[in-house]
């Protein structure tokens, strides 16, 4: 079970916390901050969850991470683990009445009320999402809130858990550089995408099965690692549930047309070119499980080198992730994957050489194949690839 946040000591520092993966990116954060920021430890989502409830309960965190990676959930489960309620400030939409409240006459004085959204009369997890993009003033207002737990005279009730999170400056969202003494106050810790645990999590909110059949064949594409600079979509654990909420409302009779207007409308461009060959897959019976069994053959008509190119860079993932990067780790399955490979690879260079030497290229993350596997099939592939143009 886990622990009741302690009571925070008298005279003790105050809280920083930062959690969730802060998800967006940044507009006007010097670059030599980026770095730093950049150069924190990621750990994923169940590894944040475990972070925050051995450090949050006593110190406030920060949590740093691209837009829709699962910030917000993450915290509200993590509350209810505690047992505790979790109230959610956003804080690029603060003004600074809405943190310090609204002042009073009370015995020819004026006070300050606090503001009910905070108000409670046991502790809670008190969530400020987007905190670095909230105005200089309002971040200065956060410093006593984060230290001492306490608005003017109010004060948070005890057992009480502040975390924060924000995007990161390369993600290209709105954010403001946090000023040095209140990123001083948290304990800072970047989130990064698991499909593994994306996956896990999917699989029990009824995400889409097409969906889930394309993530684990290109797990790499489960989120964009930087959006890009221009206004368009890219790929995150959040688009593509608004993916699968589409699929499963339009249902299997969905148009070419309704299924382009939701890709291109979710996921990076290459992403939903992707799916769609993976689509044509499925609806053509291609695989690479079936290639790799010898149950099935890679598509040779030239109108299909969408879904030919699908299926590589599918094969290609699926080594990089099930092979180990050194040849003295590799046991039996590993032996008969990359064995069954080799004779796809071969026959696939007999179809279309360029597509074959491809798997042995680096993936979206720059990583390839391991090198014991490269050496391996290279030697073929070049005689293959004369006899294909012969």
């Amino acid at each position: 079970m886990p622990r009741a946040p302690p009571r925070q000591p008298s005279g003790a520092p105050a809280w920083s916390s930062s959690l969730h993966g802060i998800a967006g990116g940044w507009t006007s954060a010097r670059s030599e901050d980026t770095d730093i920021m950049n150069s924190q430890i990621t750990l994923s989502l169940r590894q944040v969850q475990d972070f925050l409830l051995h450090v949050a309960v006593c110190r406030p965190v920060f949590i740093w991470g691209p837009p829709g990676v699962g910030k917000s959930s993450l915290v509200e489960q993590f509350a209810e683990q505690l047992g505790l309620e979790c109230v959610s400030l956003l804080g690029s939409q603060l003004a600074a009445e809405d943190l310090i409240g609204i002042p009073k006459i009370d015995g020819g004085v004026s006070r300050f009320c606090p503001p009910a959204m905070i108000v409670r009369e046991r502790g809670f997890v008190l969530f400020i999402d987007e905190l670095n993009a909230a105005s200089p003033e309002i971040q200065k207002a956060f410093y006593s809130l984060i230290l001492e737990q306490r608005i003017g005279d109010y004060r948070l009730p005890a057992g009480t858990v502040v975390i924060g999170a924000g995007n990161r400056a390369q993600d290209g969202a709105l954010a403001r550089q946090m000023p040095s003494a209140l990123v001083n106050r948290m304990v800072h810790v970047h989130l990064k995408a698991s499909h593994r645990e994306w996956l896990e999590w999917a699989q029990s909110h009824d995400i889409h099965p097409w969906v889930l059949d394309y993530i684990r064949s290109r797990p790499t594409q489960l989120a964009t690692e930087v959006p890009p600079a221009k206004e368009e979509p890219f790929s995150t654990p959040r688009s593509w549930h608004c993916v699968s909420d589409a699929l499963h409302s339009f249902g299997e009779g969905i148009s070419a047309e309704h299924l382009d207007a939701v890709l291109f409308g979710c996921l990076t461009r290459e992403h939903a070119i992707g799916f769609k060959a993976f689509l044509k897959q499925v609806r053509n019976r291609f695989s690479v499980h079936r290639i790799l069994k010898g149950e099935g053959r890679w598509p040779e008509a030239p109108e299909d080198r969408d879904l030919a190119y699908f299926l590589t860079q599918s094969l290609r993932d699926m080594l990089v992730s099930e092979l180990p990067r050194k040849e003295a780790g590799v046991g039996r399955e590993s032996r008969e994957l990359a064995s069954a490979a080799r004779e796809a690879l071969k026959s696939l260079a007999r179809i279309d050489a360029e597509l074959a030497q491809s798997v042995l290229a680096e993936n979206d993350d720059g990583v390839r194949v391991p090198d014991w596997f490269v050496l391996d099939i290279a030697r073929e592939l070049p005689r293959l690839m004369q006899k294909a143009k012969a």
